[in-house]
């Protein structure tokens, strides 16, 4: 389909429906746990409540503050970017994709969370022995549904962009 004439909806759609799991997955979290509770699932994954005031990785996490209007920023000048590159390349599906899951991920870190709560709230906490050697006690910082999405998106524009130097060969 030409990408002038493809839908955007759908794309938005997406982006909504992470957002909406996202924040919903969150609520749940703040009503039903205290900050540092855990609840252990299997022997390498446990639900957990955690604050992340930094970026990824909690970097700047103890700035002393202005990183929350920082990086609120930076998601508003992202989302106006997202939604005009999806608009210029809606047609292309995987490219379009990608930046839906980025965008889904963007929002519901960064408008939403940062201007609500003051800080990122976390969750998914996945550790295993051999992490032990990178993270305190072999535990990937916690994340939520919102930075899956993200990564997701990531990880689609990466593979988006090998295709096309392929095809371009």
């Amino acid at each position: 389909m030409d990408s002038a004439r493809a839908p955007i909806w759908p794309w938005l759609g997406l982006a909504a429906v992470i957002v909406l799991l996202d924040q919903l997955t969150k609520v749940l979290i703040l009503a039903n746990y205290q900050l540092g509770d855990s609840t252990y699932v299997t022997s390498f994954f446990n639900i957990v409540r955690a604050h992340n005031t930094g970026a990824a990785f909690s970097f700047l996490a103890s700035a002393g503050g202005w990183q929350r209007w920082f990086f609120t920023g930076i998601g508003v000048v992202a989302t106006v970017f997202i939604v005009w590159m999806l608009r210029a390349h809606r047609g292309q599906r995987l490219f379009s994709f990608a930046l839906a899951c980025i965008l889904g991920g963007a929002i519901g870190n960064n408008l939403v969370d940062r201007p609500l709560h003051g800080y990122v709230v976390d969750f998914f906490d996945f550790h295993w022995n051999f992490l032990s050697g990178i993270f305190p006690g072999g535990h990937f910082p916690a994340f939520n549904i919102a930075d899956a999405g993200i990564t997701i998106g990531a990880i689609c524009l990466i593979l988006d962009e090998i295709l096309r130097i392929r095809r371009g060969r």
